[in-house]
């Protein structure tokens, strides 16, 4: 079977030209126009991929091909964008930086692989004439890739616009399909080398409705609508969907936790649907406002930016109170990042200290620098809840704490680090009787073993096996 849905790939000719905001600007403007917009972000960014899920009304899938095999990719392409009228997808950094001098992992390549058309956002700025240059040398670069247009960003003025824009029509036979002027201030801070989460903004709908006027001013929408429907039928393939494990009771589901606040919002969508298709009811949990745990069988914590709600987290004595109580007593729980710093004992945040859940041994410094920004390859080493010893996992990683001992009393590290920093450059994947925290994010689009495993885990202790530490669920 194939598929023709209308798609279009924004891309840039280096990380902060804009194309964030102009991507959710174009996804808001279509919305507003009717239309159901399927959005996807290359690569594994949270933060990106938040704001285009509030822009579209509906989630943003990654597309990662570090993470995932171009099979998967496309199977996750074509099944989230099936219920929709349009896909866009904005790329990450530079249109053909990737993973290698070839390329691989780059905006390019998944360009190709997805069949889409490029739109090259361009910052002009102190720049004319050079700019067709530069796209003609892209064009030539990869003669594959199809780049159907182009958007002029931060143009300072008519006269600029105008020689840019007849030399790229006239020298790269491709239009440009927007000219948007240069801005002062802005609805959109950044931090750490992208935007403020929009969890953490007060007015983050009306920086959406602001990026979507620039759009509607600035952006021939219907020539950039005609290009979304130039497309290539995409190939479906098989779509397999995930099956439920035998030891499961239909009527009996197990019950998995996963915060979900103002902490901690980093989930890969494909991670909770995952868990959802092999037979779990989800309940989401707020680690700020209730008193706490409910009654569950598992608990995934996922990253985020607890540093920022420090305070609010200290306060709540009753939750992590309870959830270290469970902890202690088996509750299988799997925590990424922001979730592992909140399993500490403390948070230092510009020299003031935090109490956290306090069920590992570890206080947790804030850096300027990033302590882990990458890809990474792990091997499990060591006996835990939910891999076999021997799986290698791949992952990202994006922190600005360390973690430091206190002592190492009853935990154990699990992952020996091939690639990434991890807790200390060699290690990581702290395990504590069926509790397992990394500093690495796994996408279950590209690795299913960790739901699986995880889910498992749900299962029998629901059953009453509540002391299954270093037992393989098979």
């Amino acid at each position: 079977m194939f598929t023709a849905v209308p798609r279009i790939t924004i891309a840039a000719l280096r990380g902060g030209s804009g194309k964030t905001i102009l991507s959710l600007g174009i996804i808001a403007a279509l919305r507003d126009k009717g239309h159901v917009v399927a959005p996807f972000k290359k690569g594994p960014d949270f933060i990106d991929a938040s704001w285009l899920t509030l822009a579209a009304g509906r989630s943003c899938h990654n597309l990662d091909p570090f993470l995932m095999t171009h099979a998967q990719i496309v199977q996750s392409f074509v099944s989230h964008s099936k219920d929709a009228d349009i896909s866009v997808i904005e790329g990450n950094r530079g249109l053909f930086d990737g993973f290698d001098v070839n390329g691989r992992c780059s905006t390019a390549e998944l360009g190709k692989l997805l069949k889409t058309p490029v739109i090259i956002v361009v910052d002009v700025t102190m720049t004319s004439r050079t700019i067709a240059a530069v796209i003609l040398g892209c064009q030539k670069f990869d003669p594959d890739l199809e780049i159907g247009a182009v958007i002029l960003n931060r143009v300072a003025g008519s006269r600029q616009e105008s020689i840019i824009t007849r030399c790229v029509e006239r020298y790269c036979e491709v239009p440009v399909v927007g000219a948007v002027p240069k801005f002062k201030g802005g609805f959109f801070p950044e931090r750490h080398m992208g935007l403020v989460p929009y969890q953490e903004r007060e007015h983050a709908n009306r920086a959406i409705s602001w990026a979507k006027a620039i759009v509607e001013s600035y952006l021939d929408m219907d020539e950039i609508f005609r290009l979304m429907h130039r497309t290539t039928p995409l190939n479906t393939m098989h779509i397999e969907q995930d099956k439920v494990g035998s030891a499961l009771d239909q009527n009996n589901p197990p019950r998995i936790g996963f915060i979900r606040d103002r902490s901690f919002w980093f989930y890969y969508p494909e991670n909770l649907e995952h868990l959802r298709n092999l037979g779990a009811e989800l309940v989401e949990i707020d680690s700020i406002t209730e008193d706490k745990l409910p009654d569950i069988d598992a608990l995934y914590i996922g990253g985020g930016f607890p540093e920022t709600q420090a305070e609010a987290l200290a306060d709540n004595k009753g939750f992590r109170d309870s959830l270290r109580e469970k902890i202690e007593l088996g509750l299988p729980v799997y925590a990424e990042c922001g979730g592992f710093m909140y399993l500490g004992e403390t948070i230092i945040v510009d020299e003031k200290t935090y109490p956290m859940v306090g069920v590992l041994p570890i206080r947790f410094t804030l850096h300027e620098k990033p302590q882990g920004h990458g890809y990474t390859i792990l091997e499990v080493s060591g006996d835990n809840p939910f891999y076999s010893v021997g799986e290698v996992l791949r992952g990202h990683e994006f922190h600005y704490s360390k973690a430091v001992f206190s002592s190492l009393g009853d935990i154990r590290l699990v992952f020996k680090v091939h690639r990434g920093c991890g807790i200390d450059g060699e290690r990581d994947g702290i395990c504590k009787k069926n509790l397992l925290a990394t500093y690495t994010h796994i996408h279950s689009g590209g690795n299913s073993l960790w739901g699986e495993g995880f889910f498992k885990s749900a299962v029998m202790y629901k059953k009453g096996m509540k002391c299954c530490e270093l037992d393989r669920l098979k």
